[in-house]
């Protein structure tokens, strides 16, 4: 029996055995058979809902595969600061806010980017303490590896200027040595690790929130990431296992382990990709290095700006003990790199833990590691990563976001940055994702970026290094299969097929089409309609 029929659509299935199919049946949680209208409402019985898609395009289910899902639900009630075109106009919102406020509560905000202002000058603690003196306050900058904190928040957390900078982190300081409030990295933490955590109830309640938004964009899993450190994910966790218990659980999780916890892990016996349908355990997380807005990005040549190098978060000797012990255990690892320099040396600690043969105590995993960004990556280094299946999880979004700031750091090694085209012609693996709260969860908005190079209001004119650009299928390929094939996944996931899980998403319009005759319009696509597991979790 066929419980849900789709006919009269363009079903872009990524399966070569149907390509050119106009109807899928779905029977319970998986697709039943995919072909034409005809044969396919021949599986059609009395109960079966039929459903015409009026020749919309459908897609498979989009996963995002670098996602902070439980600092983003959260962040849906903090304060909102991706919008704000000025200093000023991120004092006006903080002011607002810290008068709703009682006072000595901690007011927190993400998502500001002092690149895109006028006066592209990052705030100070003397900024936010002339709005929110009486408020210990934390706005987060929109790559979340820098914060701006105001003296309150300062005085709590014990930062003076007495206060050395952490061995991965920097505190930025004035000419007499004060903090200026600007944090960097993990020098942030000594004011996180005091924020009063969210309660369990808020926790659920926000990531229920935010599954119909995803629904709403045609999203259907994410790769769920820690930020920095570990001290959320047992809450997010235990959230998702309560959810999951209660049937309310409607977005495939794939839960990352903080680096941190990588003992632990082993010692328990944990595998990636452990798990049902829903929720698995995913990565384990590791950072190799910061982030290049906040010039702590490793990188093999000074920035232009700073003069110096960036960070290392991580020793490569350590990081490389880490890859081999997990990799031993059945556990895949995703390595944050942002810099050329820290993708150079990650690649030698990938070509030196996996050359040899694996021994006979070793448990494989399921799932291929993978470098999170590879943001900066030379030629040379391209062709390194291509031997190794190791997957390039990137996020095209972040490429015209951050045109601004890679000319300004590094200029002309620009070239270098976001080179998708190069990567996909070497044959290294891509899947795509956000980043969000980084950057906002809508993939139709992902797809635009790595198709066109170009911000959504059409600058650069031709795309900002165009040769660089991808396909609308390839970029489509990087939501779907790209972050299946991540996971282990692939055969559950990423395509439209029998026997798959029945993941799907209806567009408003054919974004396959338009990469000729209007690609500034794929980014103003939209979901009509959200098949998850099956059930038609979104209807516009």
């Amino acid at each position: 029996m066929t419980d849900l029929l789709l006919i009269n659509g363009r079903i872009h299935t990524q399966d070569e055995r149907y390509p050119r199919a106009t109807a899928v049946a779905i029977r319970g949680s998986r697709v039943r058979a995919v072909g034409d209208d005809e044969d396919m409402l021949d599986l059609s019985g009395p109960d079966t809902r039929v459903i015409d898609l009026e020749n919309h395009l459908v897609l498979p289910g989009l996963t995002d595969g670098h996602f902070h899902y439980r600092d983003w639900s959260l962040g849906l009630r903090r304060l909102a600061l991706a919008d704000v075109d000025s200093l000023a106009a991120l004092k006006r919102k903080l002011g607002l806010r810290a008068r709703e406020v009682p006072g000595g509560d901690w007011i927190l905000g993400q998502g500001w980017n002092e690149s895109r202002w006028p006066d592209p000058r990052m705030p100070t603690r003397v900024d936010l303490d002339e709005v929110a003196p009486d408020h210990p306050v934390v706005l987060w900058r929109n790559d979340l590896h820098l914060a701006v904190v105001n003296s309150l928040a300062l005085q709590e957390a014990g930062i003076t200027s007495a206060t050395r900078n952490p061995a991965e982190g920097v505190i930025d300081r004035d000419e007499s040595g004060k903090p200026t409030g600007i944090l960097r990295d993990l020098a942030i933490n000594p004011v996180a690790d005091i924020i009063p955590p969210p309660t369990e109830e808020e926790t659920v309640d926000g990531m229920k929130e935010g599954f119909g938004i995803l629904h709403g964009l045609g999203l259907t899993g994410v790769h769920d990431y820690r930020i920095m450190g570990g001290a959320d994910g047992p809450p997010a966790f235990r959230a998702y296992e309560r959810l999951q218990a209660a049937g309310e659980l409607s977005l495939r999780m794939w839960m990352h382990i903080p680096g941190e916890r990588l003992d632990e892990a082993i010692a328990l016996g944990l595998r990636t990709g452990m798990g049902d349908d829903y929720l698995r355990v995913g990565h384990v997380k590791l950072f190799s290095d910061g982030g290049q807005g906040a010039r702590t990005a490793w990188m093999l040549e000074p920035y232009e700006d700073t003069g110096h190098c960036g960070i290392p978060l991580t020793p490569m000797d350590q990081i490389a003990r880490a890859v081999e012990r997990a990799d031993r255990a059945g556990l895949s690892v995703a390595i944050h790199a942002i810099g050329d320099r820290a993708n150079r040396e990650l690649i030698g600690v990938f070509e030196e833990t996996l050359s040899g043969e694996r021994e006979a105590d070793t448990a494989p995993s399921v799932a291929r590691h993978r470098i999170e960004h590879v943001q900066m990556i030379r030629p040379e280094d391209i062709a390194r990563l291509a031997q190794l299946g190791v997957v390039a999880s990137v996020q095209p979004i972040h490429c015209p976001d951050d045109i601004p700031m890679i000319e300004k750091s590094v200029g002309s090694r620009g070239r270098f940055a976001y080179p998708f085209r190069d990567m996909k012609e070497a044959g290294v693996p891509l899947a795509f994702g956000s980043d969000c709260p980084v950057a906002s969860p809508n993939p139709m908005f992902g797809i635009h970026a790595a198709v066109t190079r170009q911000t959504r209001d059409g600058s650069p004119q031709g795309g900002w290094y165009p040769e660089q650009r991808l396909t609308v299928a390839e970029a489509v390929w990087g939501f779907t299969m790209g972050t299946a094939l991540v996971s282990g996944r692939e055969g559950a996931l990423g395509s439209i097929a029998p026997g798959k899980l029945a993941d799907l998403v209806v567009l408003d319009r054919d974004i396959l089409a338009l990469e000729e005759t209007a690609p500034m319009e794929i980014a103003q696509a939209k979901a009509v309609m959200t098949v998850f597991d099956g059930r038609i979790v979104y209807e516009a």
